[in-house]
């Protein structure tokens, strides 16, 4: 696991619960999901995408598996974008040119990783997470 991301659970619960799921297309199964959302048996594992811990959410009512703040956005961009869905596509591009760095790249393959064994919910606080970093990265990992 990269340094990026804190893990809160063992591997070995990881990988049991990423046996329990089975998937059956080739294509890993990536969900977006807001974190204060209940989460579901489907979930598979749940990783927190944001920088910034979600207001009001504590640790054991997220159930996350890793917080990989790594992999998210700058500060600038994410400034810059202020979930404006006009600006989503000029995001997206701007988002994923930035995940070419390497230290979210580390995080990215990480992510892919996970994605590979498993069911994997990537989760953020944003309102609308259809058009939020969490979805941007889970079209890149389902690619």
């Amino acid at each position: 696991m990269p340094r990026c991301c804190s893990q809160w659970r063992s591997t070995a619960e990881i990988s049991a619960q990423a046996r329990v799921v089975t998937t059956v297309a080739s294509t890993p199964t990536v969900r977006v999901r807001r974190i204060y959302d209940e989460p579901t048996r489907d979930d598979g594992t749940r990783v927190l995408v944001d920088r910034i811990w979600p207001r009001g959410m504590t640790k054991d009512r997220a159930r996350l598996a890793e917080w990989c703040k790594q992999v998210a956005p700058s500060t600038e961009l994410r400034t810059w974008y202020a979930h404006d869905p006009r600006r989503f596509a000029e995001f997206s591009r701007r988002y994923r040119a930035e995940l070419a760095e390497p230290e979210r790249a580390t995080a990215l393959e990480h992510l892919r990783t996970l994605a590979s064994t498993g069911a994997l919910t990537l989760l953020t606080a944003t309102k609308q997470a259809d058009i939020s970093e969490a979805a941007v990265l889970a079209d890149l990992l389902r690619s």
